[in-house]
């Protein structure tokens, strides 16, 4: 039985077909229609001016100071100020003073390379990834677009580039963080829309350090044939350590600066750095953003202590745009045992009586704990600084205390104050100043410090330099909401889209490794994430947040705005007791009843004898003669010492006052002057557990934002996201700069800042003519080797200058001895060759009567790909020639290599077939994947790719992934387990095979397979179906 056959007849699953599969989206919200790859030559991209502003490749990175000594003038031209008018001279002077007072850091390049460039290129969309679509193919259900969030434009819009809104989707781009940027902030209008930026940048000068060559593969070592290819990352890696540090924290600074622009005004961000640059790019960071907007160096510890000079920790600096604004919700973690703080050092017992520690052995603490004590702080201030109408002196058992000079009470006297005593949480330990009682138990968690010492590295890493998720998780709950946009320039394995997409938040995030996105890529489509139960917004989390997007409950259960449903704890806090009103009817309710159990015990007290007093007394004395002075407790000396012997203050007469009631009796006291403190005391136990349940109903609710309720029985995926690519402009020997005043007029930053009038020098464009040249001058050199390692040479190859989108012209002989004419074009020098530039070259190959065309590039994208295997005309042959990488490399490699540059690519090796049901299915066989290290072609079996995906119904715009293959049997593993029954487990199954799950025929007629080699790169074949499939 053949396996469609088989698929057919597999029993449905089990319940209601994805009613427990949900993601969540954010309606409402949506991003501007960016080309898609397949249609990017058919609209027209308005071109852009490149952003640039101004920043001597011989200094150290140094902290200069103004040595004008302007900033000595500036307190005296401020007292001038106040008296008349300061003439030019002073003006200018104090002017320059303000400018310079700051110091800054120096380094090469900063001034000498007068200009950063900021291109704003095009992007376009390579793929619609939907896991949702996915697994209902699993499910064998009809797959809607809309599950993609393609937006399904009519033609004319959808060459309409940059015009139209359309939903929003996450995305995963392939480009230079720098480029891709500064195209979000001009192109897409997205200048202030950024809650959260993270950077995890390199630390490391090592080329092979920095990058990981192949997917699955983290043992990089120094060799040649181990260090990346990949032309984005050796741009990447030169523009970052050319001059060593000098370039890297130019590198860091132009990102940096474009980070400013993307974040709304309350945003963060975040940069993750080693110690060895600590100080540098902090240095570089306050000049960025400004050092008032520095909120605080969060530490790492990432490993246990080896020796005492291994460093154990990275940093965390974290800056606010305006720091003003800042959003921030509080992260705390549980509280550990009391012990742990030293200021908690006194245990307060259910009758009120109070123990100090110190003198204490491990199972005298335990036992009172058992009992009912609470641990306590009872000097906790309650005075702040400066004067005001709460200065004066405070009234507390029969005392007055004065909060001190320059100070006042932190809450008001009449009801704030009063409260606080009358519960019992002032305590006057003898002294002339007053301290407030905290207990242990009022506040269940801690605020999280800066110092993190539970984070360590991730125990099963799948990319060489991957980021902690707890590190990147608590940085996004800190400082972002759901639904809040979240982005980050080192995208690496994509653990902050990861983390992103756990908590609700919409991201987009950005590389320069194809390796990089396709291990991201993979575990985003395959993730499983927990449910969170949510709620919807209130007006505390609208004020917070008025302009967010929030979260649309996938159920429509809840209309409107959503968010999770987080835990909450109380907080038992000062604040929350002295402004308590609802105490003040339980105070005037037991005032009189313990007012009269108070004067029945003084009424007993008076019939004490002389004689027993004495005896009381000498019980004390025997007990701190036998246990030192240190054992004697409060308790011990209301118990013993009766009034007035009992105190120092002014009373004279011989009764208790309120404060002084002992705890406990002793057995030698008469019978009625017992039976008179048990009432007492039975009565004040009844106040106060009526105080402290109305203090716990007041109590504050803190929400654990990092504690949302989970729905049990609900899957979570992934939500739709694109990955997509910048369009690089075509090489072109006319390139020209675009001129420093025009660049100037269209700067985000406000034009160029000063110069050194000490350095002149002009910053040296890159010249593309030479690099076209030189790949002229290779092909003429060394021509195209074929997959059957046959080599075909140019008999003539020359620039071609009449023909802007052709560069070179030439000719070659094939096996029938006849000349043929050739057109060659060279693909971007770090980029893929693209649609844009296939379909405009073959039109102009066409029209100039050439035999053959060879596209020369370092990679192809999918869309051009497509283009030229679906192109129609016999007479015009086509090839897609790779360039050895090794070529744009240079110094980074060891040896050089000067022959075998250009060789045919070639393409995965699928076939269709129809089944008896009219369904189809493909099976791929292998692909013949170029190898950048050995310059060859090498036909593998399907065994060897990193991925294979299936478009079942590709439409020429965007490959959307309709079913996902990962040879890896365990990529799908945790998301099929949580499925459980609800899936076919075959079906399931196949998702790590070769061959396709059975799939109708679309509208479109024709399916599109893409191959993903373990570098990375992308091979796509089309298959039409409007043909008989046996």
């Amino acid at each position: 039985m053949n396996d469609e056959v088989a698929m057919a007849k597999k029993k449905k699953t089990n319940g209601p077909a994805g009613e427990n599969v949900v993601d969540y989206r954010h309606k409402g919200v949506t991003r501007l229609n960016i080309p898609p790859a397949g249609l990017a030559a058919r609209g027209q991209i308005v071109k852009e001016p490149k952003l640039k502003w101004a920043y001597n490749p011989h200094l150290a990175p140094t902290l200069r100071f103004d040595g004008t000594g302007g900033a000595d003038h500036i307190e005296k031209l401020i007292a001038e100020a106040g008296k008349r008018k300061l003439n030019p001279d002073e003006l200018a002077i104090l002017e320059e003073a303000f400018r310079n007072h700051e110091p800054w850091l120096e380094w090469a390049g900063k001034r000498e390379q007068q200009w950063c460039v900021a291109d704003p290129v095009a992007l376009h969309i390579h793929e619609r990834i939907s896991t949702q679509a996915i697994l209902r193919v699993a499910r064998r259900q009809d797959v809607e677009r809309d599950l993609f969030a393609d937006p399904e434009h009519e033609y004319r819009e959808a060459v309409q580039f940059y015009k139209h809104p359309m939903d929003w989707t996450n995305r995963m781009i392939l480009g230079d963080s720098l480029a891709v940027m500064a195209s979000l902030a001009r192109r897409e209008a997205m200048a202030g829309k950024v809650q959260m930026i993270y950077m995890d940048p390199p630390y490391g000068i090592k080329y092979a350090s920095n990058f990981q060559p192949e997917v699955g593969r983290r043992d990089v070592k120094d060799k040649d044939e181990d260090l990346t290819r990949e032309p984005e990352m050796v741009k990447a890696y030169r523009d970052t350590w050319t001059l060593g540090v000098h370039s890297y924290l130019s590198y860091l600074r132009d990102r940096l600066l474009l980070c400013k622009e993307l974040l709304a005004d309350s945003g963060s961000v975040f940069v993750q750095i080693s110690d060895e640059n600590l100080h540098r790019v902090r240095a570089v960071m306050d000049e960025v953003f400004g050092i008032s907007n520095f909120v605080v160096t969060i530490v790492i510890k990432k490993k246990s202590t080896t020796t005492q000079t291994d460093p154990v920790c990275d940093y965390l600096l974290w800056f606010a745009k305006d720091k003003e604004h800042l959003k921030l919700n509080h992260l705390f973690a549980e509280k550990r045992d009391p012990d742990v703080d030293p200021k908690f050092n006194t245990i307060i017992m259910p009758d009120g009586s109070m123990r100090r520690v110190a003198a204490m052995t491990d199972e005298t603490v335990k036992n009172l704990l058992t009992q009912g004590g609470r641990w306590a702080r009872v000097n906790y201030p309650l005075v702040s600084q400066d004067p005001s109408d709460r200065s004066k002196d405070f009234k507390f058992q029969n005392r007055d205390f004065s909060c001190g000079r320059n100070r006042h009470w932190t809450y008001d006297l009449e009801d704030g104050m009063r409260r606080l005593a009358a519960v019992g949480r002032v305590f006057d330990g003898g002294g002339e100043s007053l301290g407030a009682v905290l207990y242990w138990d009022d506040w269940s968690h801690l605020n999280r410090s800066n110092i993190w010492d539970d984070v360590h590295g991730e125990p099963n890493p799948i990319y060489v330099v991957q980021t902690s998720y707890k590190i990147a998780e608590r940085c996004l709950q800190m400082t972002t909401d759901p639904g809040d946009l979240v982005l980050d320039p080192t995208c690496g394995s994509g653990t902050t889209a990861y983390v992103a997409e756990n908590w609700g938040r919409r991201w987009i995030t950005m590389d320069v490794s194809r390796v990089a996105l396709a291990i991201a890529r993979q575990r985003l489509l395959t993730a499983k994430f927990d449910f969170y139960k949510l709620r919807p917004t209130s007006a505390e989390d609208v004020q917070r947040n008025p302009d967010g997007p929030w979260l649309t409950d996938p159920a429509g259960e809840i209309q409107g705005s959503c968010t999770f449903d987080c835990k909450t704890v109380p907080h038992i806090t000062l604040k929350s007791i002295a402004q308590n009103p609802a105490l003040d009817p339980i105070f005037d309710k037991w005032e009189p009843i313990l007012d009269e159990k108070l004067a029945s015990l003084n009424r007993a007290l008076s019939g004490v004898s002389d004689e027993l007093r004495n005896k009381l007394k000498l019980k004390l004395a025997a007990k701190e003669k036998a246990e030192g002075k240190k054992s004697i407790t409060d308790a011990d000396r209301r118990r013993w010492l009766l009034p007035i012997e009992n105190r120092k203050s002014k009373i004279e007469n011989g009764q208790w006052q309120p404060w002084e009631v002992p705890f406990d009796t002793d057995p030698d006291w008469p019978k009625a002057l017992q039976e008179a403190l048990t009432e007492y005391r039975k009565a004040w136990r009844e106040k106060m557990d009526e105080v402290n349940a109305c203090i716990a109903a007041r109590a504050d609710q803190e929400e654990l934002v990092d504690q949302p309720f989970i729905e049990k029985g609900k899957v979570r995926v992934s939500g739709p996201f694109t990955m997509e690519g910048v369009i690089p402009a075509e090489e072109s020997i006319d390139d020209e700069e675009v001129s420093r005043k025009d660049a100037e007029a269209q700067s985000p930053i406000g034009g160029s800042p000063e110069e050194l009038e000490t350095f002149d020098i002009a910053a040296d464009p890159q010249n593309a003519g030479a690099y076209v040249d030189k790949m002229i001058r290779l092909l003429r050199e060394d021509g195209v080797r074929f997959p059957d390692n046959k080599v075909m040479k140019f008999s003539s190859l020359e620039v071609e200058t009449g023909n802007p989108s052709i560069h070179a012209r030439g000719a070659w002989v094939n096996g029938d001895k006849k000349e043929r004419l050739v057109a060659v074009i060279v693909g971007p020098q770090y980029g893929a060759m693209n649609a844009l530039i296939v379909e405009e070259g073959i039109g102009r190959a066409r029209r100039g009567g050439f035999d053959d065309l060879v596209f020369a590039a370092f990679s192809f994208d999918g869309a051009a790909q497509a283009l030229i295997q679906e192109d129609p005309d016999p007479k015009l042959r086509i090839h897609m020639a790779q360039i050895r990488p090794d070529v744009n490399m240079g110094d980074l490699l060891k040896t050089t290599v000067s022959s075998q540059l250009f060789t045919v690519s070639g393409s995965p090796r699928t076939s269709v077939k129809r089944g008896k049901e009219g369904q189809f299915t493909v099976t791929m066989e292998g692909v013949d994947i170029y190898d950048p290290v050995t310059n060859a072609v090498r036909s593998t079996g399907a065994e060897k790719v990193a991925a294979w995906f299936l478009d079942s119904d590709y439409d020429g715009r965007c490959f959307c992934v309709c079913q996902a293959f990962f040879p890896d049997k365990s990529a799908w593993e945790k998301l099929g387990k949580a499925l459980g029954g609800t899936l076919d487990e075959d079906a399931f199954a196949k998702l790590s095979g070769t061959i396709s799950l059975p799939f109708p025929e679309g509208e479109h007629k024709r399916i599109a397979v893409k191959v993903i080699d373990p570098r990375g790169n992308e091979v796509l074949r089309v298959h039409r179906l409007d043909r008989r499939y046996d």
